[in-house]
This record gives C-alpha cells, sequence and structure tokens, in this order.
C-alpha cells in the first residue's frame, strides 16, 4: 500500500481546510494537525494528513485518489508552491515498527502511531522545499564574493544590492518563521510514547542532519547579507564623500571667482 507525502504550499488556512474536510469522512484536529479517515464501502480506506505548513501525508490511497484531494487543497492553500514536492513509501504491518527500502512497517493500526511517523516524512518533504529555495540562492549569488575578491567590490548598483538584501531577508526568514520543522513537532509533548516512531522515522531520512546543513547553509545566506550591507555602506560613503569634495572644490572656484572680481 502507498504512503505519501506532498508539499505544495507555504502554508494552509487549517481552519477553513478543518470545516470543509468533513465532508470526506470523520474529521478530527490534532492541535493544528488535520486528519481525515476516508472510507468507501467496505469500510476505512485510508487516512490523510493536513500540516499546517502546507504539506500533505496520505496512507492507503492510490496515485489518482491522491490527485483529487490535492486538486482540493489548493482553496486552502497560501502562497502555493510552483511544483509540488513528495517523498514516495510503501507500508505494510508486522511485529514492530521498521523503515527499510522505503517501506514502512507498522506494528498495529493506530491512528497515532501513523501520526507520529507522519511527522517525519511531513518535515522531509518540507525540509527538500528549503533546500532547493537555498541552493537556488547560494547558486545565484556565489558570483558576489568573487566580485568582491578580485575587483573589491561589487559591481552592482544601490538598487540591485538593495534589492539582493530583500531576497535574502525574506528567503532566510522564511525558513526561521517555520520553527515547527526545524524542531520536535509539539505533538509528542502529550504523547511521549509515540515519539520513539517519529524518531526512527526522522533518523531515516536525515531529517537532523539535513537540518544541520540547512543551517549551515543559512549561514552563509547571513555572511552574504552582512558582505552586501557592507557594500552598501560602503558606496553610500564613498558618495558622501565624493559630494563632499565637490561642495569644497565649488566653494573654492567661488572664492577664486569673488577674488578675480575684486581685481578687476
Amino acid at each position: 500500500m502507498r504512503c505519501t507525502g506532498y508539499c505544495t504550499a507555504s502554508s494552509y488556512d487549517i481552519p477553513r481546510l478543518f470545516y470543509a474536510a468533513q465532508k470526506y469522512g470523520p474529521t478530527q484536529l490534532y492541535r493544528d494537525l488535520i486528519h481525515i479517515q476516508i472510507k468507501n464501502d467496505k469500510g476505512s480506506h485510508g487516512d490523510i494528513f493536513y500540516f499546517p505548513y502546507g504539506v500533505i501525508v496520505t496512507w492507503g490511497l492510490t496515485e489518482e485518489e491522491e490527485q483529487v484531494y490535492l486538486e482540493e487543497v489548493k482553496n486552502f492553500e497560501r502562497e502555493p508552491l510552483s511544483k509540488s514536492e513528495l517523498d514516495e513509501f510503501t507500508f505494510c504491518y508486522g511485529d514492530m515498527m521498521k523503515i527499510e527500502e522505503d517501506e514502512i512497517t507498522l506494528q498495529n493500526k493506530s491512528v497515532l502511531t501513523q501520526i507520529a511517523i507522519s511527522q517525519g516524512i511531513a518535515q522531509s518533504v518540507k525540509l527538500t522545499t528549503f533546500e532547493e529555495i537555498i541552493q537556488k540562492t547560494i547558486d545565484h549569488t556565489k558570483h558576489l564574493p568573487n566580485d568582491l575578491a578580485r575587483k573589491g567590490k561589487i559591481s552592482l548598483s544601490r538598487k540591485e544590492i538593495s534589492r539582493k538584501m530583500g531576497e535574502l531577508f525574506i528567503e532566510r526568514n522564511f525558513i526561521n518563521l517555520h520553527t515547527e520543522v526545524l524542531d520536535t513537532p509539539e505533538f509528542f509533548w502529550e504523547h511521549p510514547e509515540l515519539e520513539p516512531f517519529y524518531r526512527r522515522t526522522s533518523h531515516y531520512l536525515d531529517v537532523s542532519k539535513r537540518i544541520e546543513i540547512l543551517n549551515k547553509r543559512l549561514t552563509v545566506i547571513h555572511e552574504l547579507f552582512e558582505i552586501l550591507t557592507n557594500e552598501l555602506n560602503h558606496q553610500h560613503s564613498s558618495r558622501l564623500e565624493w559630494t563632499i569634495i565637490i561642495l569644497i572644490v565649488i566653494e573654492v572656484a567661488l572664492a577664486v571667482f569673488h577674488d578675480i572680481l575684486k581685481w578687476i
């Protein structure tokens, strides 16, 4: 059976989504996480979990069914992504929970167990979007330190530097605001007995290592932000110096002209 994680947006409007989701089956809210139990004529068919930071995790649905719910959630997306990120797994039931070669073995059919594992899957697929944002930013700005090293200055206008700083600030804040992705979810404060399932999933998907790498790249972005700030201040200081020099030259010229007029 399929288990998938999709990241489709920056976030979801959870209150509105919770109200609308009830038409699909029994719906429950766990803090700000929505669970829908999908049923068919034979009974329970699958489960869907909506995370507030723009991620859907599905269990037991076909790919065609998943696409239907992905289409429906578009009405509740904030800042939708141009392309959804996807993590795919299969799952079955066994004596103990484990993940090997993208197959999840569940030891029971508890919804809470699914939530614990889904937390790790959701963090992983959201991290993928962060990683792509940071990589694109580094690729687009890596020439700036090279310009500074070769030329002693950044060959951008004041307006272009300000625009770059704004872009870096937005992207850095976008990631830092999603603290629920970078930390252990608050769900486990109420259900600490389920945290080992989350930890096992998180370890398999290298979530901790990826967060560490992401933070290092954010540090690089921060250092680049400081370089641009210093360059902007330097350009401003240079402009002030030239303004002062020009004013002094004008003042001297006027004084000389005034003295010449006296002698005429």
